[in-house]
């Protein structure tokens, strides 16, 4: 005797993902399709609570969303261990790019937002933060240690863990690191994770299409941050000398992990979730 079971139907799966249900639900088999059915109208109506319960949560008390939340704990955090906050363009140059080596035949090109032949919405903050490192090593004393919390772009792949607009969190420190650079690079991870309250990670070594070499920041196998030390090849075409340390994070990842989404845009600027929550309930 063949037994059948029935598994929720295309639609209310997206549904259940959409209004965040647990991955174990996701998973349930029924006997026929009308136990199914009546089994999703009474967690429908569930996760729809739910997900007013937060919103109304929201208005009444958070009033700010944990991406705009934790923005706010890692600028506490950094300002408080001696790095400067800047603010720089969201409009690169083509040579901006070219310096990053990200030329028309680099895989990254292909993921380039190009507002005319000559500039594009930034894919990363590093250029400008390269930029901004020669001319105040001109006027700080070292160590010189900067940080920017800004909108990127790019063609990312639709996938669960990829927006094509993301906010990053860049901080580098220049100077008197010499042979420890590894080490800070470490010592910056711990800080940031500690300060966004995410203390499960682990550290892993990667290639890159821009650095050759990185050290990941890892969260059940989702990439939050990327670090990167220099002396470097790139470091010539930036007027760049001196020993640093440079690390970037995710913040929609952050926020991802913390709340334990199933999809990053939930996560992320949208129109159709607030704070995480599904407007359209």
């Amino acid at each position: 005797m063949v037994i059948l079971e029935f598994t929720w139907s295309k639609v209310q799966k997206q549904r259940l993902v959409e209004l965040n249900a647990d991955e174990s639900l996701l998973e349930y088999t029924f006997q026929d399709a009308k136990e199914r059915d009546r089994a999703f109208q009474s967690l429908d109506k569930e996760l729809v609570l739910a997900n007013k319960k937060h919103l109304i949560d929201l208005r009444n008390k958070g009033l700010r969303p944990l991406l705009c939340q934790l923005e706010g704990q890692l600028v506490q955090c950094l300002t408080q261990e001696g790095f400067v906050q800047v603010v720089t363009p969201h409009i690169l140059s083509r040579d901006m790019l070219e310096r990053m080596t990200i030329t028309s035949e680099h895989p990254l090109s292909n993921q380039v937002f190009w507002v005319d032949k000559n500039k594009c919405l930034r894919p990363m903050l590093a250029p400008n933060l390269y930029s901004l490192l020669r001319d105040l090593e001109r006027i700080w004393e070292k160590p010189i240690k900067i940080f920017e919390i800004g909108t990127c772009f790019r063609k990312e792949s639709q996938g669960a863990n990829h927006l094509n607009e993301f906010t990053m969190l860049n901080l580098v420190e220049m100077g008197n690191l010499e042979g420890r650079q590894k080490q800070r690079l470490e010592e910056l991870a711990h800080m940031v994770m500690e300060a966004a309250g995410v203390t499960d990670y682990v550290l892993e070594g990667c290639e890159s299409e821009v650095y050759k070499e990185t050290i990941d920041v890892v969260v059940k196998d989702l990439e939050i941050g990327s670090g990167a030390c220099g002396p470097h090849d790139l470091d010539n075409n930036w007027g760049i000398f001196d020993p640093w340390v440079g690390i970037g994070f995710g913040l929609e990842r952050l926020v991802t992990v913390k709340r334990d989404y199933k999809n990053i845009r939930r996560a992320g600027r949208s129109i159709s979730y607030l704070d995480g929550s599904r407007l359209n309930i």
